[in-house]
């Protein structure tokens, strides 16, 4: 792999710093250490992840160190593409079942060779946690030290405490949501439910697929949806009736959220007849890009009708050019590490939206972005005006410390602490949810320590505020109705 360390360079200790991430000038970091003693040890909230229900439904030993810890991190395997490896070799299986590595032990080699290209990243902060807190890991990986802690954490997962219901318990997660699609009968989630277990894994509404009508799937994705929900989807009042059976369903099963990929923030409503019309388009293989944006727009409007209705939470996160390698995806699908950033307008896109539900008691939102140009111009002044919307915590490509800080001092003089939404790790990779909340809960603690120093807060509120940030927040920003 280019940029590899000569071969034969010397094992290094894998050594965590009590005060990683908090401020370094002396009497502030005393300040952050007392905040974060309050929160480090409070549970997990996890309300934004794609973990697999199945994982915890069937509860089976994970296979082995790369199928935990490397092959599902999107993190993890775009950072070594960009250094030359290939998605192949690092076992991201192909869409076509063709060829790819399924020795682990190979996998795991390629990803300890490339542990320096991690340096200064998130992924090094999550991955180095997991390894030494989870795994009891005391070498840094390399090309020599590889094969030695490949055994050390197979040997671990082998091991009844190692399983991933015995981890959740360990992790202290009260709650884990993952991302489901709306046809999906959500059976792992019936078999968690009664198998006695005490876990707490609730759904998440993901429709994207069903809304983004210029998808090559997409008619094959609305039969199915019609198929599970015994609806006629052959128009549009059928497919708006399916979407809420689907959603009843979803709630019936815990759901609190429903969750939207969109590349743009629009929410511009479409008369009906024009949305019947697009609609019937599209089944015909007929419809236009201008008119699979509009309908796409028009069904943010809609799905944020249905909240208000049904009461669950409504996550949007646009801004984002998916799949930007065609080749990457035709061979491997999403997710897969080419998703890029790019400007969105909230001011004018959410504003249908918020007009006609933004002061709604029976609505809720919850806005990400990753272009932070807009959180002091745009989303902090939506989040400090509209009761409805809070402003998700930094997410994707800006998880990590520098941008969560960086986050703090744009939105907190405007709209405050209590109008975000607590932290979200939005990650495949169970094993670094707890290596996660902790960066975020340092980082969190070293900007409250910092107002206290500077006379703007009292230590005991900063305590209190940090508890808030970690847990009172996200319980209740996802609370069912009523709760």
């Amino acid at each position: 792999m280019p940029g590899s360390p000569e071969p034969g360079s010397p094992s290094r200790p894998l050594e965590l710093d009590d005060d990683r991430i908090l401020p370094t000038e002396p009497t502030v970091r005393a300040i952050a250490r007392e905040i974060f003693a309050a929160v480090r040890d409070l549970p997990l909230i996890s309300m934004h992840g794609h973990v697999e229900a199945s994982v915890l439904a069937h509860d089976e030993p994970f296979p082995d160190p790369a199928q935990l810890l490397v092959v599902p991190d999107h993190y993890v395997t775009r950072m070594l593409v960009s250094q030359g490896a290939r998605l192949e070799d690092l076992g991201v299986p192909r869409r076509d079942g063709g060829p790819v590595e399924r020795d682990g032990r190979t996998i795991w080699r390629l990803f300890c060779s490339g542990w320096h290209l991690f340096r200064g990243t998130p992924s090094r902060f999550w991955l180095e946690q997991e390894l030494h807190d989870v795994f009891g890991v005391r070498v840094q990986p390399s090309a020599e030290t590889a094969d030695a802690i490949y055994d050390q954490i197979l040997d671990c997962i082998g091991r009844p405490d190692f399983r991933p219901r015995a981890l959740f318990d360990s992790f202290g997660l009260e709650i884990l949501a993952t991302t489901d699609a709306p046809a999906s009968a959500l059976d792992d989630h019936a078999l968690i439910a009664a198998s006695g277990w005490g876990g707490v894994v609730v759904p998440t509404f993901r429709p994207d697929a069903l809304v983004h009508l210029a998808r090559p799937t997409w008619k094959q994705d609305v039969e199915e949806l019609g198929a599970v929900a015994g609806r006629d989807v052959s128009g549009y009042a059928g497919f708006l009736d399916a979407l809420r059976q689907r959603r009843e369903h979803f709630v019936r099963l815990g759901a609190r959220a429903t969750d939207h990929g969109h590349l743009t923030a629009d929410t511009t409503p479409l008369e009906r007849v024009d949305a019947e019309r697009i609609y019937a388009a599209a089944l015909s293989g007929a419809v236009t890009p201008a008119e699979a944006e509009a309908f796409a727009a028009h069904m943010l409007f809609e799905m944020a009708r249905m909240s208000r209705d049904d009461g669950l939470v409504m996550q949007i996160h646009p801004g984002v050019l998916r799949n930007h390698d065609p080749a990457v995806h035709e061979r491997f699908g999403p997710d897969k590490g080419f998703d890029i950033p790019q400007p969105v307008d909230f001011v004018r896109g959410l504003r249908p939206m918020l007009t006609a539900f933004g002061t709604d008691p029976g609505f809720r939102c919850v806005v990400f972005t990753v272009d932070e140009t807009t959180y002091s111009r745009e989303l902090a002044p939506l989040a400090g005006a509209y009761p409805a919307m809070r402003l998700g915590v930094p997410w994707w490509f800006l998880d990590s410390p520098l941008a969560m800080r960086r986050f703090r001092e744009a939105v907190t003089e405007t709209a405050g602490f209590y109008n975000t939404a607590g932290f979200v790790d939005d990650t495949r990779a169970f094993a670094s949810i707890p290596a996660r909340h902790d960066v975020a809960r340092r980082v969190d603690s070293g900007f409250l320590a910092q107002l206290v120093a500077e006379g703007q807060l009292r230590i005991d509120e900063a305590i209190e505020t940090a508890v808030d940030l970690t847990v009172t927040i996200p319980r209740e920003a996802y609370a069912p109705r009523g709760a």
